[in-house]
């Protein structure tokens, strides 16, 4: 399930690393963007629209759209499609438009 190839980005996938993502400690490449990390363990649902509630998954995985928007290390609307996996994140889905703490 791991994504291998992407249309603007160039994975170097570095080791094995460990981050958390709604409270669960997953393993993921260091390198990879976050949105490839979590597909590689099957999540598929990145977050819901504000409207209708419905389910949101990667969509453009280039920057563009917001289908990706999550809380990274404290810090709403980081687009995960294009933002690198590092060890030790904290990744958590977004409720709403964000809120900084």
């Amino acid at each position: 399930m791991r994504i291998t190839e992407h249309p603007i980005l160039d994975f170097q996938r570095g080791e094995e690393v460990t981050f958390s993502f709604d409270g669960q400690e997953l393993k993921g490449l260091a390198g990879e963007t976050i949105a490839a990390a979590l597909h590689a363990v099957g999540v598929k649902v990145l977050g819901h629209s504000h409207k209708m509630h419905r389910p949101r998954g990667l969509f453009c995985a280039i920057g563009n759209c917001s289908s990706c928007l999550m809380v990274v290390d404290g810090e709403p609307n980081v687009r995960i499609c294009v933002e690198k996996l590092k060890s030790g994140m904290r990744v958590e889905t977004q409720r709403g438009k964000g809120r900084l703490k």
